[in-house]
């Protein structure tokens, strides 16, 4: 992989990854372009490397609003972070039922079966798409006539972190833009539901790194440390450019989620998806 293939993937997924438009897809969608495997456990690898440069974006990016929402007082920590784990605990039973499920009765037949072998099915990709798009657009023009005044409680939260779980085997639904959908659909402020949602991605992205950094020791059986060091060399640079596209991406997605034109990234997953359906269909 070269240096230029790093930046193209990183500055994708940075400017993806914090708009409601699933950057897994358009990263997977590049990869292909670019003559790469998406299913290769050093590339799910990097893509996790990708996303954690976006993680800091979104610290940074947050940080003072954080301060003033969830470190205000010892009381709002205590309950933003219990809403945060529980939401983060249904996300993971929901991700693991869905992993179980697919792999045991949807791969069954695949040899050593694992869920990341369909990252690079394009058609499921485009339907994935297609499916975040609808629930953008609809939560959009749905929380135009509604005040968005609830607060994140324990009820809301659980069905955020749902959400989120259905996301998790699927590139191509979004998974900020069907938490914050989920959010505007609850009834709770779009800025509120903003924060929330990022939290839970900062709380998700580790246990996610340590997951793809074990699966490449799994299949690289000669690994050590020496050579895992060099594989992670290409994330570590990508994350640096993944950072600075997705600070730049944030401040678009605030605006355009305040000024209420969050229906228009629903639009754009359509177009996405029926591009991607036309590569498919080209031989992509």
């Amino acid at each position: 992989m070269t240096l230029l293939q790093i930046m193209g993937l990183a500055m994708v997924q940075g400017a993806a990854e914090l708009l409601p438009v699933s950057s897994s897809a358009h990263v997977i969608v590049a990869e292909k372009l670019m003559g790469l495997d998406p299913t290769a456990p050093e590339m799910t690898l990097l893509l996790v490397m990708l996303h954690t440069g976006t993680m800091f974006a979104v610290i940074v990016y947050f940080w003072h609003a954080w301060k003033e929402s969830f470190f205000s007082s010892r009381a709002a920590f205590l309950g933003s972070l219990k809403y945060i784990l529980a939401a983060t605990f249904v996300t993971g039973m929901v991700g693991l039922f869905l992993k179980f499920l697919i792999e045991k009765f949807f791969m069954g037949n695949v040899p050593h079966a694992e869920i990341e072998l369909l990252f690079g099915n394009m058609d499921l990709i485009s339907a994935a798409l297609a499916a975040a798009g609808l629930i953008i657009i609809y939560s959009g023009i749905r929380s135009r006539s509604a005040t968005g005044d609830r607060e994140i409680d324990m009820k809301n939260s659980l069905w955020v972190g749902a959400i989120q779980g259905l996301c998790l085997p699927f590139r191509g639904f979004s998974r900020s833009g069907s938490t914050i959908s989920a959010g505007l659909l609850l009834g709770i402020s779009r800025r509120r539901i903003e924060e929330f949602s990022f939290a839970l991605a900062v709380v998700l992205t580790p246990p996610v790194i340590a997951r793809e950094s074990m699966r490449l020791l799994k299949h690289d059986a000669h690994a050590s440390i020496s050579n895992l060091a060099d594989m992670f060399m290409p994330g570590i640079l990508g994350m640096i450019f993944s950072f600075i596209a997705g600070l730049l991406a944030l401040k678009w997605l605030s605006s355009w989620l305040e000024v209420g034109r969050w229906h228009l990234f629903g639009i754009y997953c359509l177009a996405a998806s029926a591009v991607v359906f036309g590569l498919h269909q080209s031989g992509y």
